[in-house]
């Protein structure tokens, strides 16, 4: 079972609208976008705002917290081909809404371009639903701010990041 988050699911509707500021392309779906992604074509992860709180020089460390997986892999939105040793930097607010040194870390996605991650839920704030914002960068691709919006419960995302080549 491919199991997506809400981000990658918004990428595929996006994908699938008509621009017209109507609904979807008449017969489109979800079985069509993973259609496409079945053939080696990945829709570019939307770019989100970086916020006031991003900050350089994360530490280098794959736990923030716990009783929250994060996984996914980086990928070219040409090929679907995974990117290995990317950049990843995240920053998020803690159990109880604030962001704090703890809880941003830097890593870089293996050899097969997939990543994962441990930290604590984050606390929504100021009417934001739960959040963590993420920073990638590669040579020979554009950079990529985004973030990813969870559901209350989650205890594992899969939340795959595709580049767009430069």
């Amino acid at each position: 079972m491919l199991r997506v988050g809400r981000a990658v699911l918004l990428a595929f509707a996006t994908l699938l609208w008509d621009g017209s500021g109507g609904d979807l392309l008449p017969g489109a779906g979800l079985s069509e976008g993973m259609g496409a992604l079945a053939q080696g074509s990945c829709t570019p992860t939307p770019h989100d705002s970086e916020g006031p709180f991003y900050k350089p020089g994360a530490p280098d460390r794959v736990q923030t917290g716990r009783g929250l997986v994060v996984l996914g892999t980086v990928r070219s939105a040409g090929r679907c081909a995974p990117i290995p040793s990317a950049r990843i930097e995240r920053w998020q607010a803690n159990p109880e809404g604030s962001y704090d040194d703890s809880h941003r870390a830097t890593m870089r996605a293996d050899g097969t371009g997939q990543y994962r991650f441990e930290t604590d839920f984050p606390r929504g704030y100021f009417a934001r639903p739960p959040h963590i914002h993420f920073k990638v960068l590669t040579p020979a691709y554009r950079p990529l701010t985004t973030q990813l919006y969870l559901e209350p419960g989650q205890t594992e995302v899969t939340f795959d990041l595709v580049l767009v080549p430069e």
